[in-house]
């Protein structure tokens, strides 16, 4: 068996957003990150309407006692006030990010001034774009040029060192390639822009070209200059991705915050109402076929900002814990997932001789 069978492939070991394997992981993701956020507060408020609608045709419920349902009309119009003061404090935590004096306003310039600087040198441009999105085309597009030079060093080669080095660069071009097509189609603040800079596993490409680069006794010059282009160009690549996911998320959460000012004043209105149709003396003032229809849409109704909390916060949680790492540190990785022998010099080459008997 050859070395090449025994060892992993180089293939990516992080964060992708855009892998699924089957049905319900792909159900999932929908859910969790890829589906229209007010489409899935939608769906989760007519799951509210149909399951209480269903448990008042069971008999599992009831809606004619006037003092319970009142008393649940109030409990929801204080959740409801409760609810919309969270997001006016998420709100002005927002802002507050926005706020700066004049000297770290002139800081935050001349760090994008000189990221933008470093960029254009890195993909031989003029100038780099100024939308966001297109800046990560160009730098994902320069990646995989520069993994194609880093390959045409050790063509030449037949060893198991070169071997090594195409497998890494072919999984570099596979993976430029899908997120280069989508940005291309994409806007700036579509999610689908977000998914493509974020599912594309630019840490764990990271990790392997620094531990390539570790073994300089096995590069060639050409070959150890193409290596350092490629990983400066990765590492301004993870700078554009968080700085671009960083601001999607700021409007993200502003959206979110509007949305649910327009459903909170509904929702508590709708509250209100419950408790107006139990005023009477004589019970609810409409008919007891209509009662169930009525009381499960008004309750949909105000639980609809907190359908909206839970869509938007399901996303955002779930976009930063699976980005959750900084550079090749991959805390959502097992410890000994990788193709690398990560322990000391003195216990690898031990380990190195054993699999090369």
């Amino acid at each position: 068996m050859s070395s090449s069978d025994r060892e992993p492939a180089l293939e990516s070991h992080g964060a992708d957003i855009g892998k699924r394997t089957n049905s319900l992981a792909r159900v999932r993701d929908w859910v969790l990150v890829d589906g229209d956020r007010i489409f899935v507060s939608t769906l989760i408020s007519v799951a509210a309407f149909l399951v209480f609608l269903g448990l008042g045709e069971l008999g599992i419920i009831s809606f004619v006692n006037d003092d319970s349902i009142t008393r649940l009309a109030g409990g929801m119009i204080a959740g409801t006030f409760s609810l919309v003061t969270l997001v006016v404090s998420i709100n002005q935590l927002i802002l507050s990010q926005e706020f700066a004096a004049a000297g770290e306003s002139e800081d935050q310039l001349e760090a994008i001034l000189s990221f933008r600087a470093d960029a254009a040198d890195a993909t031989d441009v003029p100038a780099v774009p100024a939308s966001p999105t297109r800046v990560l085309e160009l730098l994902v597009e320069t990646i995989g040029d520069r993994a194609r030079t880093l390959a045409a060093t050790v063509d030449h080669r037949d060893d198991e060192f070169a071997t090594r080095v195409r497998r890494y660069t072919n999984s570099i071009e596979e993976s430029a390639e899908r997120a280069d097509e989508t940005l291309e189609h994409t806007s700036f603040g579509t999610f689908r822009a977000v998914s493509a800079a974020i599912g594309y596993d630019d840490d764990w490409q990271l990790y392997v070209a620094r531990h390539l680069r570790g073994r300089e006794d096995d590069l060639p010059d050409e070959a150890r200059d193409a290596l350092e282009e490629l990983i400066e160009t990765i590492q301004l690549f993870s700078v554009a991705r968080e700085q671009f996911k960083t601001t999607y998320l700021q409007r993200e959460l502003t959206r979110f915050s509007q949305l649910t000012i327009y459903c909170g004043v509904p929702a508590i209105l709708s509250a209100m109402l419950i408790g107006f149709l139990y005023a009477d003396i004589g019970g609810a003032s409409i008919s007891l076929g209509y009662l169930p229809i009525v009381v499960s849409a008004l309750i949909a109704v105000v639980l609809s900002p907190l359908a909206l909390l839970t869509s938007y916060i399901l996303r955002t949680a779930t976009v930063t814990r699976r980005t959750a790492s900084v550079g090749p540190m991959l805390p959502q990785k097992d410890p000994d997932a990788g193709p690398f022998d990560v322990g000391s010099a003195e216990e690898s080459e031990p380990n190195a001789r054993t699999g090369s008997d």
